[in-house]
């Protein structure tokens, strides 16, 4: 089931050396940009800041530059769509209504949403001082960390979200416990954050399809990769969430109860450089739902799935605020991609979305966090032996 070419270095391993869903053998359709991340987007940068201290402070930030930095105020389009809206995204109403956002995002734990709001606003204070008394309406979303971190605890600051604003940059992207995705669980196996891409040629142009996520969902029963049925088939490899480290003779305090099985939530941002209305943009944001479903969830109640997907393309092409009348533009004008022939940017995200779950949960070891609850992480000896045996 795997090639025998070698893989791309950036395709096998993070930059942290730390293995990628593809070195395990597992097969995935369509043809990756040059990072496998969504990064292969121009333009597209990620940073983390990642706090791990102590026995109780597993939690971070990740930031997400759409221009990158020096492109903040230059909106671009835009679509978001709540699988299950157990969960908060900031911005979404400005996104529903003009189909735009700028500044970056960030996403961090579910308490430090509101920080990350305000963070994003004295980034965009100190670094587009130009924009002066506009108001800001910018992107912050969230999923639950409160398993293995002291969520109540107020760790992240408003100088934690800079500094994953300040860290990003383009190129290879860390994946599995860090920033924002530090403490998360996906599938009762360590989760945390992951990212693929796929590149869509059309009319003699090639575009990319870049996908980022915050993977902390999904029962241990449900996990599916490229079909097949791991959460079955690694039944017998011992508990998920809630179990004790190996050696320690220690079971859980039971101060902070394990989440139901399922829970938890999903972030997903999709990117492409391929141009785009905001309509065509929630479409993308829509596909998301299939790429998650490939891997196995069913979409739980208490899971927030909230996916958001933008073009890079059309740059300026969305004035700014001019309150005064015959400032700005006169008209905006747009490029887009035809409504018919967008099939293959939505392969393109399900494929992408399919694997950075995948890479998020290969990207792991092992956590012990508050209470001493620990989350063991994926068995990838297991997951490998399967896939080169050819499991069923």
């Amino acid at each position: 089931m795997t090639s025998t070419e070698p893989l791309p270095a950036a395709h096998a391993a993070t930059p942290a050396g730390k293995p990628r869903a593809r070195s395990l053998g597992i097969p995935f359709a369509g043809t990756p940009g040059p990072w496998n991340a969504i990064t292969d987007v121009p333009g597209v940068e990620v940073g983390y800041a990642t706090l791990i201290e102590g026995g109780s402070v597993r939690t971070g930030v990740t930031g997400i530059h759409p221009r990158g930095p020096a492109g903040a105020a230059d909106p671009v389009a835009a679509g978001f769509f709540s699988l299950n809206g157990n969960g908060e995204m900031t911005g979404v109403s400005w996104i529903g209504e003009s189909g735009t956002f700028s500044l970056p995002v960030a996403i961090t734990n579910t308490h430090a949403v509101g920080i990350a709001h305000a963070g994003i606003v004295s980034w965009t204070a100190k670094h587009h001082p130009e924009l002066g008394d506009e108001w800001s309406l910018p992107v912050a979303g969230e999923t639950w960390d409160g398993y293995l971190n002291d969520a109540y605890g107020h760790h992240i600051t408003e100088a934690t979200v800079m500094a994953a604003l300040e860290a990003a940059r383009g190129g290879p992207v860390e994946e599995g416990s860090v920033g924002g995705g530090t403490g998360m669980i996906c599938y009762e196996y360590k989760g945390g954050n992951g990212t693929a891409s796929r590149r869509v040629d059309y009319r003699g142009a090639s575009y990319t399809v870049g996908v980022f996520l915050q993977a902390n969902f999904g029962s241990r029963e449900e996990l599916t990769l490229a079909g097949v049925p791991l959460g079955r088939l690694l039944a017998e490899d011992g508990p998920g969430t809630g179990a004790a480290p190996p050696g320690t003779g220690a079971a859980p305090p039971g101060t902070g109860a394990a989440p139901p099985p399922g829970a938890g939530s999903v972030i997903a941002i999709v990117a492409t450089d391929a141009p785009l209305l905001p309509h065509q943009c929630s479409a993308m944001a829509r596909r998301v739902t299939h790429g998650i479903a490939r891997t196995g969830t069913i979409g739980s109640h208490f899971s927030g799935d909230l996916f958001l997907a933008f073009s890079t393309a059309n740059p300026g092409g969305f004035s700014g605020y001019h309150p005064e009348p015959g400032t700005g533009q006169d008209y905006d004008q747009l490029r887009f991609i035809p409504w018919a022939q967008m099939n293959p940017f939505f392969t393109a995200a399900v494929r992408a979305t399919e694997e950075a779950v995948a890479n998020a949960l290969v990207a792991n070891e092992d956590m012990t966090g508050r209470d001493g609850h620990h989350v063991p992480a994926l068995p990838r000896d297991r997951v490998a032996a399967l896939f080169l045996a050819g499991s069923p």
